[in-house]
């Protein structure tokens, strides 16, 4: 899409400081960052939001997490504890219409997330 943020960080329109990719996975650093380790983890193909996923996303939403498992596990996270979050829309804090997984930790994380 081309007004997407992400879909140009995918296309190297943007630059982004990518800590991992794969042919259908892209993760880099927020440029915003929650917590000490705030990692965003993205498809390669656009999907606006959660409602638009079709059955057959769902060994791609799989590899998203376990993308975020791993990257845990290299930044040294793993252990002390991390949280995935997924929003879907305005009301939940969706800023970037394509389907992006953040990746937290580095800190204790309270609850509920502000």
């Amino acid at each position: 899409m081309i007004n997407c943020i992400f879909c140009q960080i995918i296309q190297r329109q943007i630059p982004a400081s990518i800590v991992y990719e794969d042919e259908q996975v892209l993760a880099f650093h927020d440029i915003h960052p929650q917590a000490p380790k705030h990692i965003l983890i993205i498809p390669k193909i656009h999907i606006s939001t959660l409602n638009q996923l079709e059955s057959e996303h769902g060994a791609l939403m799989g590899k998203l997490i376990l993308t975020a498992r791993d990257l845990a596990h290299e930044f040294g996270i793993h252990d002390s504890g991390y949280r995935l979050i997924l929003n879907c829309n305005y009301g939940a804090g969706q800023t970037v219409f394509h389907i992006h997984l953040h990746l937290l930790g580095g800190r204790r994380l309270g609850w509920p997330p502000g």
